[in-house]
């Protein structure tokens, strides 16, 4: 029988540096032999890219935060069917940049429609799935906003260059610094809540300091061998 592969998801404020993160960690398993599926939210399936522009332009500013929360759950609900659990079921190492947390700190906290409302649409949509570990890279709302906002305006900048379509990913940057610290604060909420899964790690180190923390961390809560 297939042994069921582990789920780890990357949360934070944007700038925190959850892709360079992922992306090191996907080579460092890799490299220890195990077959690795690295993906994100919203997003990683077809029709989530889709929604994800949707939610992330800064054109659609109007959008209602019920209707957000409502797009995040499509999008997730496609990315568990068509990616997730066919690569646990595969007995692959799933990497998510974000997942339900993202949805229970911005929409829940942020945009302040509550966590019930979220855990109950992640019951519904989602059966419930949790992820085996939850690494939760943490800084300061203002440090990492201004590192979100260059990265933004730097892709942007790529796009122009290459003459293909601006992508626009600064609806959320746009928020003022009371929203962000709401997020920080809703984060930490389930850090306290469930301990177990959910490892809080300090950025303010180097990348390369922050990656160490990462994969020690990963040995020592999943109990990763070499695969042969």
């Amino acid at each position: 029988m297939q042994r069921r592969g582990k789920f780890v998801t990357f949360e934070g404020l944007d700038g925190t540096g959850k892709s360079t993160q992922m992306r090191k960690l996907a080579g460092a398993l890799r490299a220890s032999g195990h077959r690795v599926v690295e993906t994100r939210e919203p997003g990683g399936t077809a029709i989530g890219e889709k929604i994800r522009r949707v939610l992330l332009d800064s054109s659609t500013e109007d959008l209602d935060p019920l209707a957000e929360m409502a797009l995040m759950f499509a999008s997730r609900a496609q990315h568990i069917a068509e990616v997730i659990r066919p690569a646990l079921e595969r007995g692959e190492i799933v990497l998510c940049d974000r997942f339900t947390d993202s949805t229970e700190a911005y929409q829940g906290s942020g945009r302040k429609l509550g966590k019930e409302a979220v855990l109950r649409l992640h019951h519904v949509l989602c059966g419930d799935l949790q992820p085996d570990l939850t690494i939760l890279l943490d800084s300061h709302p203002q440090q990492s906003l201004g590192r979100a906002r260059a990265r933004n305006r730097q892709t942007a900048e790529r796009a122009k260059e290459s003459a293909s379509k601006n992508i626009d990913e600064n609806r959320f940057e746009q928020e003022d610094h009371n929203f962000f610290l709401r997020v920080r604060d809703g984060y930490r909420s389930i850090a306290r809540r469930d301990p177990r899964r959910v490892i809080t790690v300090d950025v303010s180190g180097t990348p390369a300091q922050t990656h160490q923390k990462i994969v020690e961390l990963v040995e020592r809560k999943l109990r990763l061998g070499r695969e042969t």
